[in-house]
């Protein structure tokens, strides 16, 4: 499912314009990444946990150029763990 077709059932299903489905999504995604950002993690229950975790530093392989390693700096990348509702559902 895409962004727009999400925006689109959201609007069917709640009875509003597809402009006010829009902004509920987009503040809801702005909303989500500032907190992890800022906080480390958004939890939504039976749903699931958005939060960073750290990577070390590590060495790679250049895949223009197997023969030559480079290294891969440490970061903070966003993990999600699903929830067992959805979990659940999914099964």
């Amino acid at each position: 499912m895409t962004k727009t077709a999400l925006i689109a059932t959201l609007a069917e299903e709640l009875w509003v314009s597809k402009k006010l489905a829009g902004e509920l999504v987009n503040s809801f995604v702005e909303t989500v990444i500032k907190w992890v950002k800022k906080n480390g993690e958004v939890r939504l229950t039976g749903f699931g946990t958005f939060k960073t975790s750290k990577r070390k530093a590590r060495e790679g392989v250049n895949p223009q150029d197997p023969s030559k390693k480079i290294k891969i700096p440490a970061m903070n990348v966003v993990t999600f763990k699903a929830g067992s509702e959805f979990k659940a559902a999914v099964k």
